[in-house]
């Protein structure tokens, strides 16, 4: 870990406007990727602005104050960049992807597409439509709707944390140029952007060229979130047409906490790869291996800034919708009785080096790393000190979490059923994790 970390150190500059820069030299690529990370997202919406985050970033190609949406695509392919954008629950993100001679030039498209987006009434009125596709793929879609429902089962609809990133129908339909333009500015501010470049870079030329492109862009204020109150309980609905019925158990977990060195959520992470990562851990092994249940089985700990979420999830043919509940249940009782498995532990731990490791590989994932972290804590984690923070956790804190998941006071679980699912099944899991 010590030659990969200390050769891709990220080097961070501050610009008098507050915005923030971050170059993560990779001089073996051959190619740079670029991001602009917007601290904004689903969770800073309203309920009446709901998807407006996601409208945005669509729109923000749709034209500036001097080029047009056509014009936009072609400056970007016509030097051979690959560009793409997302919208997630806490930022708002734009890449493009291309040869290290063409950083300048990515440095200015990507300005001028946050800064200076027009959102043309019609491009806005064809863009809906395509949002509308969007949105229909997500309704057709099992495993979408579940995640969807176990939001809602975590956090109800009053918290942003309850609601889809994509917004509802109604409000794609509603918002208007004028919304899209208020929006961007209240949000789009410097002390919420961070630049983010990996590959063969110049790390001073390149700060020197985003400050050239973004240096005007007002400071703002840094734009806050509230932490979801944890609500539990099930969610269901049924999709004509499914063959599987897809299932999704939530705890709750610790969030990330306010201090750099937290490790309060670490327990969570180290259980969650012991019990469902790998086909030899306990859940594969049982679910899948041994008892054929499913095809997809996974644990994760899902840690946010705010909140966390401890989740299984799988998808299981309708008739053994409640055997496959019965069978998540014995694993994690059997982890909770003890004690843990020193052999599956070590291998849990082995995992999670391999993917932080894999992940200072990966371009867009340490960009985007870094990116979060600032906007967190202000500063990155040193990956040494979060590899040492994790080997620190002991077997009695990792049996502890299986322990306190099922424990009688502890806060209701959320469970989220979607696609096929049999009533005896929604019963199975009210009497199992009410």
């Amino acid at each position: 870990m010590n030659t990969l970390s200390a050769a891709s150190t990220p080097r961070i500059a501050t610009l008098a406007n507050g915005l923030r820069t971050v170059t993560i030299p990779m001089p073996w690529r051959e190619t740079v990727s670029l991001s602009v990370f917007i601290r904004t997202g689903s969770l800073h919406e309203s309920a009446r602005q709901g998807g407006i985050s996601h409208v945005v970033e669509h729109m923000a190609f749709k034209g500036t104050a001097t080029r047009d949406c056509q014009r936009i695509n072609l400056d970007a392919e016509a030097l051979g960049a690959e560009v793409n954008a997302h919208t997630d629950k806490d930022h708002t993100a734009f890449h493009i992807e291309g040869l290290p001679g063409d950083l300048p030039a990515f440095v200015d498209w990507l300005a001028d597409i946050v800064l200076n987006s027009s959102f043309p009434a019609e491009e806005l009125e064809r863009e809906r439509r395509v949002i509308e596709q969007e949105f229909s793929e997500f309704e057709d879609d099992p495993t979408s709707v579940a995640f969807q429902l176990l939001d809602r089962a975590c956090y109800g609809s009053r918290h942003a944390a309850g609601r889809p990133i994509i917004g509802s129908r109604a409000n794609i339909l509603r918002f208007s140029r004028e919304d899209l333009l208020a929006y961007a500015q209240s949000q789009y501010t410097a002390c919420n952007v961070v630049v983010a470049v990996a590959g063969p870079v110049d790390g001073e030329a390149f700060t020197r060229r985003v400050e050239r492109a973004f240096g005007a862009m007002p400071t703002g204020q840094p734009n806050a979130l509230t932490a979801p109150p944890w609500q539990g309980g099930i969610k269901a609905r049924r999709l004509a047409g499914s063959g599987q019925c897809q299932v999704l158990l939530g705890f709750e977990a610790p969030s990330l906490g306010e201090r750099l060195d937290s490790a309060e959520h670490l327990p969570h992470v180290l259980a969650a790869s012991l019990l469902g990562e790998g086909m030899s851990s306990p859940l594969l092994d049982e679910i899948r291996e041994r008892r054929g249940l499913a095809y997809h089985v996974a644990c994760s700990a899902d840690i946010l800034p705010l909140y966390g979420q401890f989740l299984i999830e799988g998808a299981t043919a309708p008739a053994q919708a409640e055997e496959f509940l019965q069978a998540v249940q014995q694993l994690l009782q059997r982890q909770a009785d003890g004690p843990l498995d020193p052999v599956a532990l070590a291998r849990a731990r082995k995992q999670l080096q391999m993917r932080a490791l894999r992940a200072l590989e990966q371009p867009a994932r340490r960009m985007e790393g870094a990116a979060q972290e600032l906007f967190h804590f202000g500063q990155l984690r040193d990956a040494e000190e979060a590899m040492g923070q994790l080997q620190a956790v002991t077997p009695a804190q990792v049996h502890g979490v299986f322990e306190g998941l099922l424990r009688p006071n502890r806060p209701r679980p959320a469970v989220a059923l979607a696609g096929s699912i049999p009533q005896r099944a929604r019963a199975c899991a009210e009497a199992l994790f009410s």
